[in-house]
């Protein structure tokens, strides 16, 4: 067939397709997503993080801040080797492979076939000379398929699977974020232990001296039973607090080592934290769009609600009549002596046109249930984008909230140590007694628990922001206009 024969074949059958992709689009009436993905800029944070610090944006090792190198050594060594990662790692694998499969669907296929077939017809079927006889074929040959891909769909479903191998792959960021926040909590928690006991121990000090002031004063006559048995309890208490505050201890290391990826033994090579620093909480100068826009929550679900999106898409081709391309190039002789002759070129080939007529309303609702999917993907980062501003907002809240009780807590301690000087004082001027300078010093030990509690809170809260503003990850997210582009089209 000549191509000047082709054009006018062609020019008849264009109204048919035409005919048939209007059939097809008829059938998707009524059919269109719900949801909207909201704008990062409308959830009004402006008030709320009015007076917060600006920072510059945050480091991706951000726990270094806290000026604590076993800390820094610990985290490094998580991030390294931990279990949970290697999950995390085999789903992004996962979704490679699926946008792989998406990816090899959109292109042609060529395959090799070496093929022997023999018939023999017998003669009470079709006489001499077709009946009676064996004949035997062979044949090499190559089958070339494929499909165009006239509205978009394979395309379509291609971006789906980035889409969502993005988002795994955001995740598994996201694993390491959180790895890295849960060890920093834990090391915290050890390091507000190590107080705790530092408290209990000068506690137990400062009951014993009691105790031994007791039973002299008692023996002398001066006072009675309650007042030892009073320090007796003072002590039992002060030894219950060094226990729990080592158990603690020994809970705190344990679960580093768990998050290490490594049996509970690991724990006990890691030492006393040193002083920690608790940075100043700050806020990149940036609006919320990209304030959140590095959050691996926010972006995954950005990326799911893009992929979504394209799945409409993809859904809606499926309407349309589809178009199969097919061909066999190859050589078939009777004899291998005569299969490479110019005679034995075989040839087969043509395009396939369908469209579905009746389904039983198969792509109906499978266009739904896609709609349906991108309306839970869209309401889940809607939710994920309000949520994230909210801990952000939380976090420094809570910042400025320790900040004042710190230094409420640290004015109440500087009273107590005049008063504990001062009843040194008078004590070795011999105004008062050793017991008034013990009594004196019960206030500072209990200020110096709460000090050493708000401390960690505080410690925490700086966590909980860094771990809020994405922990300093460079991710990219799709624009927030293209996650409503189908649902647009679709309307």
């Amino acid at each position: 067939m000549t191509p000047r024969s082709v054009a006018p074949q062609t020019r008849r059958l264009a109204p048919l397709f035409l005919a048939l992709a209007l059939a097809g689009c008829a059938s998707m009436h009524g059919l269109e997503p719900q949801e909207r993905p909201m704008d990062a800029n409308a959830v009004a944070a402006s008030k709320t993080l009015a007076d917060a610090r600006i920072s510059a944006p945050l480091a991706r090792d951000w726990w270094r801040a806290f000026g604590d190198p076993q800390l820094d050594a610990l985290v490094d060594e998580a991030l390294a080797g931990q279990p949970s990662l290697a999950a995390a790692d085999a789903r992004v694998l996962q979704a490679a492979a699926q946008a792989g499969l998406a990816d090899a669907a959109r292109k042609p296929t060529v395959g090799a076939t070496a093929q022997y077939s023999g018939l023999q017809i017998p003669t009470t079927v079709a006489p001499d000379p077709l009946g009676g006889h064996y004949t035997g074929v062979i044949l090499l040959g190559l089958n070339i398929k494929w499909a165009p891909d006239l509205w978009g769909g394979d395309r379509a479903r291609y971006e789906a699977a980035v889409g969502q191998l993005r988002a795994q792959d955001v995740e598994a960021q996201s694993a390491r974020l959180t790895l890295a926040s849960n060890i920093t909590r834990a090391y915290v928690g050890l390091a507000q232990a190590y107080d705790a006991l530092d408290v209990a121990h000068n506690e137990k000090s400062r009951s014993q001296k009691l105790l031994g002031l007791g039973r002299q004063r008692v023996k002398a006559g001066i006072d009675n039973q309650m007042q030892l048995r009073n320090a007796e309890t003072l002590v039992a208490s002060a030894d219950q607090q060094a226990e729990a505050a080592q158990q603690q201890i020994d809970t705190a290391k344990h679960a580093i080592a768990a998050l290490l990826g490594k049996g509970p033994d690991r724990g006990d090579a890691i030492t006393r934290p040193k002083l920690l620093v608790a940075p100043s909480p700050g806020i990149p100068s940036v609006i919320p769009s990209d304030l959140l826009g590095a959050r691996p929550d926010v972006v995954a679900a950005r990326w799911r609600a893009e992929a979504a999106s394209r799945n409409i898409r993809a859904a809606k081709t499926q309407f349309y009549p589809s178009v199969n391309l097919s061909a066999l190039v190859g050589l078939a002789a009777v004899s291998l002596g005569d299969l490479f002759s110019t005679n034995a070129l075989l040839t087969q080939g043509g395009p396939a046109v369908s469209l579905p007529i009746f389904d039983g309303g198969r792509l109906r609702s499978n266009l739904a249930k896609s709609d349906a999917d991108y309306d839970l993907a869209v309401a889940a980062y809607n939710g994920t984008l309000v949520g994230g501003m909210r801990e952000v907002a939380d976090a420094l809240d809570n910042a400025r909230a320790l900040d004042a009780q710190i230094a409420s807590v640290r004015q109440a301690r500087d009273a107590a140590q005049a008063a504990l000087s001062l009843a040194n004082t008078r004590y070795k001027a011999g105004l008062s007694t050793q017991i008034d300078v013990l009594n004196a010093q019960r206030p500072l030990l209990q200020l110096d628990q709460q000090l050493a509690a708000l401390r960690a809170q505080r410690l925490l809260a700086v966590v909980d922001l860094d771990q809020a503003l994405g922990g300093g990850l460079a991710l990219t997210a799709p624009s927030s206009d293209s996650i409503s582009d189908s649902a647009t089209a679709a309307r």
